[in-house]
């Protein structure tokens, strides 16, 4: 598989690995706030792939954007960082 044409590549620790084949990916980011100035945090959860259920709760895993697997999965993940 060639990781070049990859066009969304996230970092996010996994949150819930309850799922059959599917883990949950939390992406933090930090954003400026439009009016006052502060950095604040946002946070957005991706059901993402994972077929050998092998990434449990805290990893940090790396994830990419594929085609849909599911009605909510649309994420695979490619590797633990």
């Amino acid at each position: 598989m060639n990781m070049n044409n990859q066009s969304n590549i996230l970092i996010g620790q996994v949150v819930s690995d309850k799922r059959d084949k599917t883990v949950t990916v939390r992406i933090d980011r930090k954003v400026k706030h439009p009016l006052y100035g502060k950095i604040i945090k946002r946070s957005k959860k991706f059901h993402a792939h994972d077929e050998l259920n092998q990434y449990k709760i805290g990893d940090l895993v790396e994830i990419c954007e594929t085609k849909p697997v599911s009605k909510t999965k649309s994420w695979k993940v490619i590797k633990a960082v």
